[in-house]
């Protein structure tokens, strides 16, 4: 749902694209992404009524990145979120060069270079009107700030023609001094960094989610009511606990601390505690079975 407006040439890159992000949920997606992508839908009432008509979810956003600085390049990237991986286009732009990569998550698919030149990337519908408007506004002999003027105008206008476009927009300029072998030497090195950074992201992302949804999981195995152990020492209000075989114990960051039938520590103001009294969580309060006489302990108890 972009459009990215890219300059590349001996004065230097100008890129321009716009902010908007558009998230589905629901069946009939592809058939509201086609309305889309072909111009039927005009406007953003007209989206959020087809989306209500098709039982199509939708979250508009307009403060996505989607051109960034990285280096002495411009960064230029649409992408799509399949079932299992993400796939993006993205457009590196300097002086007197440029190169535009494909990327499955972080491998890389395809790859082509070129020393000048105005590239699109966006749905159909946008990149035919932003063609249509370039021939009408631009010219090579402008500067890189005015050239960087009219590719707002261009997305401005086109935001006005489809939802997939938002008003809000960045405009960015580079203008190192390279030759064509110079700038793609640069492009090399930087993009070959840059997929190094993002590998390591997925990378970082993956454990991230594989550890949260083991909090999930152990979340879900808190001990709400049943026997957990039985005391097998006392030390004034310090208590020793023996887990059944059917308990473990983690600290609050999910840290195994005790498997079953090893022991933990816990505090217990009752003087009639004894040896041998069983320890149960009851309405998930943790207290002794006999009396339901409260414990206190810094873990969290859980079931295999």
């Amino acid at each position: 749902m972009s459009l990215i407006i890219a300059y590349v040439g001996k004065k230097g890159c100008v890129m321009a694209g716009d902010k908007r992000k558009i998230a589905y949920f629901g069946e009939n997606r592809q058939s509201l992404e086609e309305e889309l992508y072909s111009g039927e839908i005009k406007n953003n009432a007209e989206l959020e009524q087809r989306s209500e008509e098709l039982n199509v979810p939708i979250k508009v956003s307009d403060d996505a990145d989607k051109i960034r600085i990285v280096g002495n390049t411009i960064r230029g990237e649409v992408s799509t979120k399949g079932t299992h991986e993400t796939k993006r286009r993205r457009i590196y732009g300097t002086t007197n060069g440029y190169q535009i990569i494909e990327l499955i998550g972080s491998e890389t698919t395809s790859r082509q270079a070129g020393d000048s030149g105005i590239i699109l990337f966006g749905n159909n519908f946008a990149k035919k009107q932003a063609e249509l408007l370039i021939k009408r506004k631009w010219k090579v002999s402008y500067s890189l700030k005015l050239m960087g003027d009219i590719f707002g105008e261009i997305l401005e206008e086109i935001s006005n023609k489809t939802p997939t476009i938002g008003k809000n927009f960045d405009v960015l300029i580079k203008q190192p001094n390279f030759s064509k072998a110079e700038a793609q030497m640069h492009l090399n090195i930087t993009i070959d960094n840059d997929i190094k950074v993002l590998t390591k992201y997925r990378q970082q992302l993956a454990k991230e989610i594989i550890e949260k949804n083991r909090e999930i999981e152990l979340s879900n195995k808190i001990i709400k009511t049943g026997e957990i152990g039985e005391v097998i020492s006392i030390d004034g209000k310090m208590i020793e606990v023996k887990l059944n075989d059917k308990t473990q114990a983690f600290d609050y960051n999910w840290k195994l601390l005790s498997k079953p039938n090893q022991n933990v520590i816990m505090f217990c103001r009752a003087k009639d505690v004894e040896i041998g009294d069983k320890v149960i969580i009851k309405d998930e309060v943790l207290c002794l079975k006999k009396n339901s006489a409260p414990l206190i302990c810094n873990i969290i108890l859980c079931s295999l």
